[in-house]
């Protein structure tokens, strides 16, 4: 509306005009408050620690001063524990500080295996460094650095584990010349690989595999093929470098049966992780290869057959190789297996029909170190398969850690290929890595605190799906050294109640206070704590300022610069009163227990309020013009449009565009006339580009312009706006009206015209109409016309009859 302005548009014009000024006060108050913040944030304050032990768990910048006369009367002990800095203000020498480091010490660094050159298994190293000892103080961070490269010629062992079922028959013939075509195969990757199978159908009860004697001899139920005798999990092969004793072993195998389609896959897959003598693994490479056309059996669905023993996770094989207590043990769960896999550096490669990829693919994401392969319906490319899920595990590498102690944290950063760094749960893995690339792991352990033992803790790191590992010794910084040489029954302890530790009393029990001469005994400690609180509810001893000794306040205080507290519960001082420029209850009052106490004619929190109102005076008289009240000598407005330092002045009444007109029109006129003098202007006017019409003041001048205006600014900082352009109205286009009148009466000539041939032609169309219409309706004779009437009288000419 004219006359009235946005203040938060013209506030913001002011905000910018003051950018600089505002900018350096924001600054200023962000200092203050970090400051306020840091002390308030001061871990070693906030602990309210008793002992040397106590304050270097509160947090890693804490400090404990053991000077013996550190405290003074009615301190606690707590104040020797502060940050470092501060305890050397306080006049604690450097010499006096008890301030314990953690450390990192590398025990076992052996080299990596150097790229090019082939090496027995046992003399690979590709992972460094193997032994690292931690020393952990809480809250300070201890890091070291891991290093991994993949060695050449790596040995391989491979457990080909399959489904021996009656649908896998057609898979069975072409599996039998697998040893030798996958040793030929990954001669490419290593030159010692090692080979081994096993088979499995199902566990031999009901209702997994009939029971029927018949069935039992012959579970396929072919007359002409004879099928292998129902079986858990037989170990046909252990692994060996003989490919040719694989095709000769796996080519006597025959397939078997069962009845429902689930197969007990899991059974199997954790005799082959638990059995390590028996199935022959080698701390190399172990790869597992799970081939199978159906679901498995899990947890749980044991019961079926009455089995309801959990399996136990141990090998069973007896020295035929055949696991003898499937019918005994519940299959395990993928918790187990996950477990038993990752324990054992065995990475698993599903080889699975299409049928059932997405179930193994699921099943995978719960099994480290795992792959999916699909089989084509007769297993021919189980080879490809192998290779190609070799390729993709051995390129990856995932780091983890044992279960660290509570309150530890173990957090990684990878230095992968190509500059590529990741953190977080990201931190821990690399991919892609070629034989001979390196790569490196910044690993950080913090601890919270100490173990409730406070013994060293083991733990291990290592790199999943390979055998080689990394030993972490944790230990933790929980006491200081100062602590070893206590003073039992110290002199200074008052007469031997209590030793002196660290520079502080430590009281023997039923003793109490700074230097233990207080006995609880006399006194209930419920007692004491009690007259020291300001009432009940107050959990806070002496109002935190000060400290309850023998059950009376002793406060707080640094009298050499005059801060004194005092009160029963230490509720008052003489400091923290409000201020003014500065000046504490603004030099017109004394602080007493946290108030200003004002002398005459000053009020306010601050004293800062003179009780006087003769500069809220107005030239007539007037208090604040008769628009505020008087508060501290400052007139304080009844609304927010009323301005000024008596409220004299309203920017945003709507006659204020009047007030201000003349003022205006002199400025903008003075612009084209630069003789002209505007003395009768008493606020100041700026020219701006543009301006919001809607919310400014438009006034016209002598030409009928519209001037735009608005204020900024309140009081004596108000100032006026213009916009440089006037809005003048535009000159009428004559030819334009001209053309206009005449297409307009030509227009409606036309419109007429056309109006009246549509209103003649509907009317004859109605006569046409209407004659028709009777035309059909007519009922006389033409022979006989009712107004036909002949004639009464008959003229003859009388020269016509004949006369020649």
């Amino acid at each position: 509306m004219a006359g009235q302005r946005d203040p938060r548009m013209f506030g913001k014009l002011h905000r910018m005009s003051a950018k600089p000024v505002w900018l350096f006060l924001t600054l200023c108050h962000l200092v203050g408050e970090m400051a306020i913040w840091a002390e308030l944030q001061n871990e070693c304050l906030l602990a309210n620690v008793r002992s040397c032990g106590d304050c270097i768990l509160a947090g890693r910048r804490c400090a404990w001063c053991t000077l013996l006369n550190f405290t003074g009367p009615g301190e606690p002990t707590s104040v020797r524990c502060d940050l470092e800095e501060r305890l050397g203000e306080r006049g604690c020498p450097e010499s006096f500080l008890e301030r314990p480091k953690g450390l990192r010490r590398i025990d076992v660094d052996r080299p990596l295996s150097p790229r090019g050159r082939k090496l027995r298994p046992e003399h690979i190293v590709q992972l460094a460094p193997q032994q690292v000892t931690l020393k952990l103080r809480a809250g300070e961070p201890q890091t070291f650095e891991i290093r991994f490269r993949r060695a050449e010629d790596y040995p391989i062992d491979l457990y080909y584990l399959m489904d021996l079922s009656y649908s896998m028959k057609d898979d069975l013939e072409n599996v039998k010349k697998l040893g030798t075509e996958l040793q030929r195969r990954m001669e490419d990757v290593t030159s010692d690989f090692r080979i081994g199978f096993g088979a499995f159908v199902d566990k031999t009860v009901m209702p997994y595999v009939s029971t029927v004697p018949g069935k039992l001899r012959n579970p396929c139920g072919v007359q002409e093929e004879i099928c292998s005798r129902p079986f858990g999990f037989r170990n046909v092969l252990p692994l060996t470098a003989r490919s040719d004793r694989f095709n000769r072993l796996v080519g006597r195998q025959r397939v078997s049966g069962n009845l429902d389609s689930p197969e007990g896959g899991f059974d199997a897959i954790m005799q082959v992780a638990a059995c390590k003598e028996k199935i022959g693994w080698r701390n190399v490479t172990r790869l597992l290869v799970f081939s199978t056309d159906a679901e498995f059996h899990s947890a749980g669905d044991g019961k079926l057959g009455g089995i309801v023993v959990p399996n136990d996770g141990r090998c069973h094989l007896n020295s035929g190789g055949v696991y003898t207590r499937s019918h005994l043990y519940d299959y395990p769960s993928v918790g187990q297996l996950a477990q038993q896999l990752g324990d054992r550096n065995i990475q698993s490669i599903f080889a699975v029909s299409h049928e059932f990829q997405h179930i193994y693919e699921r099943l995978s994401e719960l099994i480290p170190k795992s792959a999916v392969g699909v089989l084509s319906s007769n297993s021919s490319n189980v080879i490809q398969l192998i290779i190609d899920a070799y390729n993709a595990l051995s390129s990856e590498l995932v780091l983890e850690n044992s279960k660290p102690p509570e309150g530890v944290s173990v957090t990684y950063t990878a230095d992968c290929k190509h500059g590529q760094v990741f953190t977080g749960e990201a931190g821990r893995r690399c991919l892609n890595i070629q034989i001979g690339d390196e790569v490196k792991f910044h690993v950080k352990v913090q601890t919270r605190g100490c173990p409730a033992n406070g013994n060293d803790v083991a733990m291990e790191i290592r790199p999943l799906g390979f055998n080689e590992r990394l030993w972490l010794r944790l230990q933790f910084v929980c006491r200081c050294e100062c602590q070893q040489s206590s003073q039992p029954s110290s002199p200074d302890c008052h007469f031997g109640n209590g030793s002196m530790e660290c520079g502080a009393c430590r009281c023997n029990e039923g003793r109490l206070g700074r230097e233990c001469e207080c006995s609880s005994d006399a006194v209930p400690i419920t007692d004491m704590d009690a007259s020291c609180h300001a009432d009940n509810s107050s959990e806070v001893v002496c109002s935190g300022h000060g400290d309850c000794l023998c059950g009376e306040c002793v406060c707080h205080g640094r009298e050499n610069l005059g801060e004194l507290l005092y009160g029963k519960y230490c509720e008052c001082d003489n400091f923290s009163c409000d201020r003014t420029a500065g000046v504490m209850c603004g030099g017109n009052g004394v602080c007493d227990c946290s108030r200003c106490k004002c002398f005459d004619n000053f009020t306010g929190a601050a004293c800062d309020c003179p009780v006087a109102t003769d500069g809220c005076q107005s030239p007539d008289g007037e208090t604040c013009s008769g628009r505020g009240t008087c508060v501290c000598g400052t007139c304080q407005c009844v609304e927010s449009k009323y301005q000024g330092p008596k409220c004299e002045l309203c920017p945003m009444c709507p006659e204020a565009c009047q007030e201000h007109k003349d003022c205006v029109q002199c400025h903008m006129l003075k612009s084209d006339s630069q003789e002209m003098e505007c003395d009768r202007c008493v606020v100041p006017v700026h020219r701006v580009p543009k301006l919001d019409s809607l919310d400014s003041c438009r006034v016209q001048d002598l030409r009928n312009c519209w001037i735009i205006f608005s204020f900024i600014g309140s009081g004596r900082n108000m100032s006026i706006v213009v916009q440089d352009k006037r809005e003048c109205p535009a000159e009428p286009e004559v030819a334009a009206i001209v053309v206009g009148v005449v297409t307009g009466i030509v227009l409606a000539g036309l419109v007429l015209l056309l109006g009246w041939k549509v209103l003649t032609s509907l009317h004859d169309r109605r006569e046409v109409a209407k004659f028709e219409k009777e035309k059909l309706t007519a009922k006389w004779d033409a022979g006989e016309n009712p107004i036909y009437k002949s004639a009464i009288t008959t003229i003859i000419n009388p020269r016509y009859g004949g006369i020649q």
